[in-house]
C-alpha cells in the first residue's frame, strides 16, 4: 500500500464545512444514523418480503482459498482443541460419564478481518470520534461509540443492492475505480428501482474475485475502487437520511483519493461526521444474481454484529429476505 501524498490536506481542512449530526439524537449517542431506522421503517421493509428467499452476506472465516483483509491485518487462525483423537490411548480427552466426546476450537483474529461493522468510533481527526467524543475515550478500548450500542440494537430495514459491475457492463471494477452519489441513482434507476429515504445502501463491486485470483499480488499497489469523495455527495447522504452503507470491499470508498490523495475521506465525512454505519467486506455474488433474475433489488435487510465490549468493530452475517 503506498502513503498519501506529501501535499494532501488535512482532513479538518477539507472538512471545515462538512455537515454534521453531532448532538442531532442528543449528547450521548453513539449509533448516529441508524436512528433513522425506526418500526415504520422495519414495518414497511418486511412488507417487501414475498418470495420467502433468504440470503446470508458473510464471507466464509478461514476460506481455504484466503481471507481478504485490509493491508497489515493477519486472517482469522483457528485452531483445533479437542477431536476425538484425543480420546486415543494417552489422549486428554476427559472422561465423562455416558462416554461423551466432543469437538472444541477457536479463533485468533483480528476484530475487523471478515465481514463486519465498523463502530463509529472507529477513525476519527482532530482529535473527536463522532458526536464530538473526545479521542482519549478510544484509549484501551472504546468506551463511546464503539460497536457494542449497534450489535445491541440491530440493524433491520430496506436496503437496495446498486449492483454497480453490471451496470458498467463488468465483471469487477478495477483498480482505483470510483463512482457518485449521481452514478448510483443512475444504476438504481436502471435497475427499476429508485433510492428512497432512509435505505441502506448495498453496493457490489466484485472487486474482491480478483484477491482469490491474484493472492499476494492483489495488494501489490493496494487502492480498491469505491465511492469518492465530493462536497456533494455528502449532503445527499445527509439529505437521503442515509442509515448503513454496505460494500463488498475491505473499506468501502475508494481507499486514496483521487482528487486530492487523502486516505478514506469518506470514513470521516459519513461515519465520524454523519453517524452512517459502515459494512464492509460482504460476500453479493448470490444475492446479486438472484437480483438480475427476478428484477427485485429491494429487500428486508437484518443485521447484527457480535456484541463486543468497547471494540471498534464486530464480524456479522448479516440476512437477506426476499
Amino acid at each position: 500500500m503506498t502513503d498519501s501524498p506529501a501535499t494532501a490536506p488535512a482532513l479538518g481542512e477539507l472538512l471545515k464545512d462538512a455537515p454534521t449530526n453531532w448532538g442531532k439524537w442528543g449528547p450521548d449517542d453513539e449509533i448516529g444514523a441508524l436512528n433513522y431506522l425506526g418500526p415504520e421503517q422495519v414495518l414497511a421493509a418486511v412488507q417487501l418480503v414475498s418470495a420467502g428467499k433468504v440470503f446470508t452476506l458473510q464471507r466464509l472465516i478461514g476460506d481455504p482459498k484466503g481471507d481478504p483483509v485490509w493491508p497489515g491485518r493477519t486472517p482469522a487462525e483457528r485452531t483445533q482443541i479437542l477431536d476425538e483423537s484425543d480420546w486415543d490411548e494417552g489422549g486428554k480427552g476427559a472422561a465423562y460419564p455416558g462416554g461423551l466426546h466432543y469437538a472444541d476450537d477457536k479463533i485468533n483474529a483480528f476484530l475487523q478481518g471478515s465481514t463486519q461493522y465498523d463502530g463509529l468510533g472507529h477513525v476519527w481527526y482532530d482529535g473527536q470520534i463522532w458526536n464530538g467524543y473526545d479521542a482519549r475515550t478510544t484509549v484501551g478500548g472504546l468506551d463511546k461509540a464503539s460497536v457494542e450500542p449497534i450489535a445491541q440494537r440491530g440493524v433491520v430495514g430496506r436496503a437496495v443492492l446498486l449492483d454497480m459491475a453490471r451496470f458498467r457492463g463488468k465483471e469487477n471494477l478495477d483498480k482505483a475505480e470510483t463512482y457518485t452519489h449521481e452514478d448510483l441513482m443512475a444504476c438504481a434507476e436502471a435497475q427499476g428501482t429508485p433510492i428512497q429515504k432512509r435505505d441502506i445502501l448495498i453496493i457490489r463491486t466484485n472487486f474482491l474475485r480478483l484477491f482469490f485470483e491474484q493472492g499476494d499480488a492483489f495488494y501489490e499497489g493496494f487502492n480498491e475502487p469505491g465511492l469518492v469523495y465530493s462536497p456533494e455527495l455528502v449532503q445527499w447522504f445527509q439529505n437521503m437520511e442515509i442509515p448503513n452503507l454496505v460494500t463488498d470491499t475491505i473499506a468501502n470508498e475508494v481507499t486514496f483519493d483521487p482528487n486530492n490523495g487523502v486516505a478514506l475521506v469518506l470514513h470521516n465525512a459519513l461515519m465520524r461526521n454523519l453517524g452512517v454505519t459502515l459494512t464492509e467486506i460482504t460476500d453479493l455474488e448470490e444475492l446479486a444474481a438472484d437480483c438480475a433474475e427476478d428484477g427485485r433489488y429491494a429487500f428486508l435487510y437484518v443485521a447484527a454484529p457480535l456484541k463486543v465490549s468497547k471494540a471498534s468493530g464486530s464480524p456479522v452475517n448479516p440476512v437477506v429476505i426476499k
